[in-house]
């Protein structure tokens, strides 16, 4: 019997889930949890073979609980959901050591072929997310405008990060500009949403 549990944070979603899977013979639903920090402690307390986790938690965000969970529970792997498949989500996620990443609307029947390919130690990954992965290019970003973009997405103003990476806040402006530039992005709020979608943040 694989034993699973589910993280996410819809209830109604979450509930169907556990009903569908509790149709399979080999699957059992140990644990339901709503919110991402609540994930590691159930686990540790259920021992899960599988956890199902959203990538959208509240608490904490999925692959965060994801490397977590690798960290203290490593026999327990994970297959994680997400409702927008983007290529950058992916290659974070497969540096939490996710076992499988599905986007939501994969059919019942999908879901419980990948939760037993997981627990037997395979991988899956959804394939047109496996291909745009590979089409994305490396960042066009230095190191320091990654980090200035970073701090900025984090919420912090310029003159803060100037102060934090000991910097005058003239050159903090211009690292902000040249990677609003390098990204072709109308603004520092874009620039931030296109390096997070590639998965450069």
């Amino acid at each position: 019997m694989i034993r699973v549990l589910l993280a996410e944070d819809m209830r109604i979603l979450r509930e169907a889930l556990a009903g569908l899977l509790s149709l399979e013979d080999d699957i059992e639903v140990v644990a339901q949890v709503e919110a991402g920090d609540a994930i590691l402690a159930t686990a540790l307390e259920t021992r899960p073979d599988v956890a199902v986790i959203d990538i959208e938690l509240p608490g904490m965000d999925g692959l965060t609980a994801a490397a977590r969970l690798h960290e203290r529970l490593p026999e327990c792997r994970t297959l994680i959901l997400t409702g927008v498949g983007r290529p950058g989500t992916l290659r974070r996620a497969l540096a939490a050591h996710v076992a499988g990443f599905m986007v939501k609307d994969a059919g019942p029947a999908e879901l419980a072929g990948a939760i037993r390919t997981v627990a037997a130690g395979g991988r899956v990954v959804d394939p047109q997310l496996a291909f745009a992965a590979l089409d994305v290019q490396g960042s066009p970003l230095t190191e320091r405008e990654t980090e200035v973009l970073r701090l900025t997405a984090a919420g912090a103003e310029p003159t803060e990060i100037a102060a934090q990476v000991k910097l005058s806040y003239g050159t903090v402006r211009n690292y902000l500009a040249s990677a609003v530039t390098k990204l072709n992005a109308r603004n520092r709020v874009d620039a931030i949403r296109i390096a997070t979608e590639a998965g450069w943040l």
